[in-house]
Parts: C-alpha cells; structure tokens; sequence
C-alpha cells in the first residue's frame, strides 16, 4: 500500500511518500480501505517536530480517516466488504471516562495515523457514515468535531441562550460555532482577518472582533455581554491567549482549554480561575461514544463541515503547506 511517514528530518522534508506491505484483520478486526484524510494542526506539529508533540519514527500522521470496509477479520459481523466507515480519534476509548492508556492510543501520535490507502482498525471502534455525508466530509469528525462536541456539550453542559466565545477559524472553532448555533447559544468570535469575519457571520455568529486590528478581544467580549463576562470559551491558544480568556469569562464560567497554537507553556494568572470560580477543562477529543452521539445529532438536521479545500493524495505536501499558511477556514481534506 502507499503511505506517507514522518522520517525525522526537519521541516516538511520529515515527511516522504513509502510503500508498506498491505495489513490483514485479525479476529474482531476491519481492514478499512481509506478514501480520505483530514490534517489538524496537532498533524502539523508531528511532521514540524515540534517539540511536546512529537511522537515516535518513523511513524504514518493524521489521526482523521474515512472509508470503506475491504476486509473483515473472524468473528466480525457489524460490518462487511463497502460499507462506509469512520474511525474515532482513540480507537480504544469506546465510553467513560478518559485514561493514559486511550491516549497512548490516539491515532497519529505514538502510533500510526491515517494517511494511508490501508488500516486495521477494531471493528468494536468504528462508526458508519450517515448516508447523507460524503466519505470526505465524514473524515472531517474525528478529532476537531469531537473536540467542539465534548467541550461544548459533555463537559460543558451547553445550555441555549448561553453565550460562547470561539477562537479562531481552525476545525474546533468552526465546529463549535455550528454546534453551539444548533444548540440555541449566543456566539462571539474572533480572527485575524475580515474575509473569515464574514464567513463566520455567515456561518451564525453573532459578533465578529478583528484582534489583529485591535488585540484587546477579552475587553470586547466582556463589553458584549454588558460587562458580566461569556459563558464558555473554546480555548485554542494556549499558551499566549488563555489569560485573556480568563479576563473574558463570567463568575462560574468554563473554559475549555483545547489548542497550543502560540505555545505549550506560559505563566498563567491563576487568581483569576480562583476568584472567578472558573472551571477550566483540558479536552483532548472524545469517546466513540461521544462521536455516535454527535453524528446523531448532526444527522437529525443535516449539518455539513466546512471543508476550506482539498487536495490528491500525491499533493499531501501541500495540503501540509495550506495548513501552515493559516490562510485556511475549516478543515483540508487529503483524498486517498
């Protein structure tokens, strides 16, 4: 089969096109012929190198995948040769709570990804594709729409009229601003950029703050909500943004801390989650279980990704290039 690896040079030349011997299911599992492959930015991170991320090399990237069952192994009878299928971000967090063995798991990270026309994958841990999806769209869900979906709904009990305030334009964001819409919340967000400040109206939000032409965001949000503060924050800066997050958060608020796109250390004003009661949640995806019950939510009322672009699989590298431009809105979508 062909497939893609980080080999552990630097930059974008860490990632080189191989052939691989194709994988055979063993009892209860599928072998799953990959129609496509959706980049992250945690992807990006592995192929850069960039430390705390990094896993093991050589290894094959993109914990995001969709397609259709080639093979199953003995034993297996929920599935069978095309159906379509979609597989989770940590295949073995099936339900409950979240443990260092899923995470050692994910898909990826320390072990392979995606990016390949073949995987194994236990047939306990797939989800089919709702007919109206198509395989692309489908592999958009893993990591980024169930992140949104757990933030807002699992672990932050999302209740309408409620107002949340989105970071950016990347998949969590988007995903979180379609959800918490769908959801009846109030949406703020921001960006760097007038053309996806109105893409995200059009999208619902509901008001839209440009923090390259003014960096003081949390003052706005806080100014937006009659100076009480937002209900919830999808935290996908880290490092360099979760202090105005704090700032921007009402008495009692929630944060959920998901991304580490300015840095993965920082000095933090802890007063300000002690005084403020603020709740803040570190979320790294999401169950299967949590991804069944989006797609069923998702199917109820026909909710598309947004797909910014996609790319052939022997344009990988570019695809790669799109997401490090930060020129993208929603997800880039790699056909296998």
């Amino acid at each position: 089969m062909n497939a893609y690896q980080i080999t552990g040079t630097t930059g974008l030349d860490s990632l080189r096109a191989v052939t691989l011997p194709d994988p055979t299911p063993g009892p209860g599992e599928v072998l799953v012929r990959i129609r496509a492959t959706c980049l992250n930015y945690r992807d990006y991170m592995n192929v850069m190198g960039i430390r705390g991320v990094t896993g093991p090399v050589p290894r094959i990237p993109c914990s995001d995948g969709a397609g259709e069952v080639a093979a199953v192994g003995a034993g297996v009878t929920q599935f069978k040769p095309g159906d379509r299928v979609v597989c989770p971000f940590m295949p073995t967090w099936l339900e409950g709570e979240f443990s260092q063995t899923h995470a050692s798991g994910a898909l990826g990270g320390a072990v392979d990804g995606l990016l390949r026309e073949l995987a194994v994958i236990r047939a306990e841990s797939l989800l089919p594709i709702p007919d109206y999806l198509s395989t692309e769209a489908a592999a958009t869900l893993p990591c980024a729409a169930v992140t949104a979906w757990d933030a807002l709904h699992c672990r932050g009990g999302l209740k309408a009229g409620e107002t949340v305030l989105i970071l950016g334009t990347g998949g969590v964001s988007v995903f979180a601003l379609q959800f918490a819409k769908l959801a009846g919340a109030r949406v703020l967000a921001t960006t760097s950029c007038d053309i996806k400040a109105k893409h995200l109206l059009q999208l619902g939000a509901d008001a839209v703050h440009n923090y390259k032409t003014d960096p003081d965001w949390d003052t706005w949000a806080v100014k937006q909500t009659g100076g009480l503060g937002v209900d919830k924050v999808i935290e996908i800066g880290g490092a360099e943004t979760l202090n105005r997050s704090l700032k921007a958060t009402r008495f009692g608020g929630h944060i959920a801390l998901i991304g580490v796109l300015t840095g993965t250390s920082a000095e933090v004003q802890t007063v300000q989650i002690l005084r403020k009661g603020i709740r803040l949640d570190g979320i790294y995806v999401g169950s299967r279980e949590m991804f069944a019950q989006m797609l069923a939510e998702m199917e109820r009322v026909k909710l598309q990704p947004v797909i910014d672009s996609t790319f052939e699989f022997r344009d990988t590298p570019a695809a790669f290039q799109r997401i490090a431009s930060g020129k993208h809105f929603g997800k880039i979508v790699i056909r296998v």
